[in-house]
């Protein structure tokens, strides 16, 4: 979920400032993407640059103010509810980048790159397991049912996601040997007379 949707998504609820929605979009998340203060207000003037949000002052002076969604802008979270997540422009992936490099580049032990990711996967995946199990970084008591199933869901996806790539990087693997019989039964044959066939006896004349 971007940072821009996701601020609109928490505004159709009603006006927030930028530190109740920084806030709100960790518990959300469960805090898998931490949003620090200055990105969230860097949303914040996008937004109201393109006319989706608008700020608004009530109470004292010193208070800080609030955003609402403009009429563009709850137009904007109903598309965004009603449209799928689009797969026609992945995101880069630094590992399949780093990997594709790495297979192209003399000198590059990519056996020792493949072993050194999935151990580090692994252990990111034993880590999410550890939090579906214990709860998280708070109580399921202190936690909103929906805020609760919010954090669940987030973590299943982190879970998911890392089984795939470990299942990718096994994959990886397998290309990776298969391609090294390749070039090793491409090698050149010896040079030199060639041997005798072993179903033929070498005829001998007196």
């Amino acid at each position: 979920m971007s940072v821009r949707q996701g601020f609109l998504a928490l505004l159709s609820h009603g006006p927030k400032h930028g530190y109740q929605l920084r806030a709100e979009f960790e518990a959300r998340t469960g805090g898998t993407w931490p949003l620090n203060i200055g990105q969230a207000y860097t949303t914040l003037q996008r937004l109201e640059r393109d006319g989706l949000i608008t700020a608004v002052r009530d109470g004292a002076a010193e208070a800080p103010e609030r955003y609402v969604l403009t009429g563009p802008g709850h137009d904007e979270v109903e598309s965004w509810w009603r449209s799928p997540v689009t797969r026609g422009a992945p995101a880069r992936d630094e590992l399949a980048l780093k990997l594709a490099l790495a297979v192209t580049t003399p000198g590059v032990d990519v056996d020792a790159l493949v072993d050194a990711q999935r151990a580090e996967t692994l252990r990111g995946l034993q880590d999410y397991t550890r939090l579906k199990r214990t709860g998280g970084h708070r109580a399921a008591e202190e936690a909103e049912p929906d805020e609760d199933l919010a954090w669940h869901l987030v973590l299943d996806a982190l879970i998911f996601a890392a089984q795939a790539e470990m299942q990718w990087l096994d994959h990886v693997e397998a290309r990776l040997s298969r391609a090294a019989g390749r070039r090793g039964s491409a090698s050149p044959a010896p040079s030199g007379p060639p041997a005798p066939s072993p179903d033929r006896t070498p005829e001998v004349r007196a």
